[in-house]
């Protein structure tokens, strides 16, 4: 089961968001806040959600610096930025920080629920305008992919993974097992020396693949 924090200093989306998904039977809200320093807080003295909504320009420390700080407290905790923000700068800082989605705030309600459900299943969501900035992206790399030190097939689950897929996703665009894919990963991060799905991404975005 999700259960879910919110970070959010609109007071009218904060409170929307959480009443629309502590609504859903496969997912609670526990706690929303406007601040990444009231979040830290509550964190401090409960127990902590599996997931965070958060969004970029926040009063206080912006949603890149508290997620970076979230992320070494308690690595556990999958972030999604949820901000309306659309440049590749803000792009590959949040991925870079650790964040394993990037939605934009004009996603409606039950597509959040969904990118969380696709989070929870090993996937990394993205608005579709992310998505097609990725795809121009690695349109442009050309020679870039081609001198990569990884197999085509890692190549192609690399790929998956920056297309938002799941692992079954994935397996059943490739026509693989689950387990094959999860070897594959395993692979792609020792060849990489990270430790995420976000980190491969984040390695996508800025061509380093």
């Amino acid at each position: 089961m999700a259960q879910v924090g919110i970070i959010e200093d609109n007071k009218k989306i904060r409170q929307l968001m959480q009443r629309y998904l502590d609504m859903q039977e496969d997912m609670s809200c526990l706690v929303a806040t406007e601040s990444v320093e009231e979040m830290l807080d509550y964190l401090m003295t409960y127990p902590h959600p599996n997931v965070l909504l958060m969004d970029i320009q926040l009063p206080g420390m912006s949603g890149i610096e508290g997620m970076k700080i979230i992320q070494q407290k308690y690595p556990d905790i999958e972030i999604i930025m949820l901000t309306v923000y659309h440049d590749s700068h803000k792009i590959f800082d949040s991925l870079k920080a650790g964040a394993s989605g990037y939605l934009l705030k004009h996603t409606s309600l039950p597509e959040i629920k969904d990118a969380i459900d696709l989070l929870m299943q090993g996937g990394a969501p993205m608005s579709p305008q992310i998505a097609r900035k990725v795809i121009t992206h690695f349109n442009d790399r050309g020679q870039k992919q081609q001198e990569s030190n990884l197999t085509n097939r890692e190549q192609d689950i690399v790929n998956g993974l920056v297309d938002g897929l799941s692992y079954k996703l994935i397996a059943d665009r490739l026509d693989i097992s689950i387990d094959t894919v999860r070897a594959h990963i395993r692979n792609i991060y020792k060849k990489l020396h990270v430790n995420s799905k976000a980190e491969v991404i984040a390695k996508s975005l800025r061509g380093e693949l």
